[in-house]
């Protein structure tokens, strides 16, 4: 009597984790896309960039007043 029934229950289950799967996935992407809205993804413009490199200490501060200038 329940063989009838197997396969729709199977399919209807299947798919709900399916369902499920995409809409963590999709959740996942769209936080994803906004925690990468605010890193470092080449909207600086070069002289914030220059700062962040001297901050950071790439680089010192003669070669950060010597950048600086070209820039300007």
């Amino acid at each position: 009597m329940m063989g009838g029934n197997t396969g729709s229950m199977f399919f209807g289950g299947g798919f709900m984790w399916i369902f499920w799967i995409l809409v963590i996935i999709a959740i996942f992407m769209i936080f994803k896309s906004f925690m990468g809205s605010n890193s470092d993804s080449g909207s600086d413009s070069p002289l914030e960039i220059l700062k962040k490199r001297f901050a950071r200490g790439e680089i010192n501060e003669e070669e950060f007043e010597r950048k600086r200038k070209e820039l300007e």
